[in-house]
């Protein structure tokens, strides 16, 4: 005869392996015992801590909450984020190979496994990471730098659907420390670092906050309307590149302002039109350091001039001799022979 603990991890089993909804006569025939007993064993799971709920009707029955199909994806909220993120990283990446398998729809593999993730996450907590990968707008990639808190990325995400208010410990750079109560209105990933485009609600004005300066965040109650026609990533790239820096270069470029942003890595540069015949734009673009700035614009494909700081020139012109000097000599310039 059968030990009962053998039957009562049947049971896990068929709970894990069959449809969501099992009727408890059906479980009851399926391991041969009455359903008295099949409750009992039922009971016996609960106190092991196996989540099973009961669903009252004509077509209730048992199932297990969700969250629990597959303990090994029991995971915290930080930790669900991370894989969602991964795939999604890794699929905009095309580091994923293609769906095997006919019952993931077209999607390919991380579209499938994250369908496979959302089914066994809990529904509250599906809700916040769906919210986060709907709204999250990437606008230039990079090697991480700083990471917010899960909780603070969760909520923050969830109140930008929710169109909720938001209240939020923040600490700026220069460690200024401030309870503040913000309407989101999008999270924005650049370059590494997580950013919130919204509303501070004491100054009534858009602000740019980072997200890894956010210590602790709470959905109030409530809601708000979104200022009409704004793009939140947008927004933090022009906060970005209006940021003061070591050095303010300055230089006009051939070309509408529009042509010569799109030249710019995205968020570093500000143009404006020039009232001249010859169309050009002038730039305005901030940096810590001057040393890479003489190979960015090297690479621009229309004329440019570069009206400052005087050390950008100073470092064009030696940048300039040491390219002509790794030439070598020429044939035809007096003086120089070829070796």
């Amino acid at each position: 005869m059968t030990r009962p603990t053998a039957r009562v991890l049947a049971l896990l089993e068929l709970l894990q392996a069959g449809p969501r909804l099992r009727r408890v006569g059906d479980l009851a025939e399926r391991l041969d015992v009455d359903e008295r007993t099949l409750r009992r064993y039922l009971a016996h799971l609960q106190d092991l801590g196996v989540p099973v709920e009961s669903v009252r009707g004509r077509h209730g029955g048992v199932r297990l909450a969700p969250g629990y199909r597959m303990p090994p994806l029991m995971l915290t909220d930080g930790e669900a984020v991370a894989v969602m993120l991964g795939l999604v990283a890794a699929r905009r990446a095309g580091l994923l190979p293609p769906a095997v398998s006919d019952d993931v729809a077209g999607g390919g593999a991380a579209d499938g496994a994250a369908a496979k993730l959302r089914r066994v996450l809990p529904a509250a907590l599906v809700h916040r990471v769906d919210a986060l990968l709907t709204d999250l707008q990437v606008t230039a990639p990079a090697g991480p730098v700083g990471a917010p808190a899960a909780e603070v990325l969760l909520t923050a995400a969830t109140a930008t659907a929710e169109r909720r208010p938001v209240a939020l410990t923040y600490t700026r750079a220069d460690g200024d420390r401030s309870r503040r109560t913000v309407h989101p209105h999008g999270v924005v990933v650049h370059r590494g670092r997580w950013y919130l485009s919204a509303t501070d609600t004491a100054v009534g004005e858009l602000r740019t906050f980072r997200l890894d300066r956010v210590t602790d965040a709470t959905a109030l109650v409530g809601s708000f309307d979104a200022p009409p026609d704004l793009d939140p990533a947008a927004h933090v790239l022009e906060s970005l590149a209006r940021t003061p820096w070591r050095h303010e270069v300055v230089l006009r470029v051939r070309g509408t302002a529009d042509e010569v942003t799109a030249m710019f890595p995205a968020g570093l540069a500000l143009a404006e039109d020039l009232a001249d015949p010859g169309g050009w734009a002038r730039v305005t673009l901030r940096a810590d350091s001057l040393d890479w700035v003489p190979a960015l614009l090297a690479g621009l494909p229309v004329p440019f001039v570069v009206e400052g700081p005087e050390e950008l020139r100073e470092l064009f012109r030696a940048t300039a001799e040491r390219l002509a000097d790794a030439l070598g000599p020429r044939a035809d310039v007096p003086g120089h022979s070829p070796q």
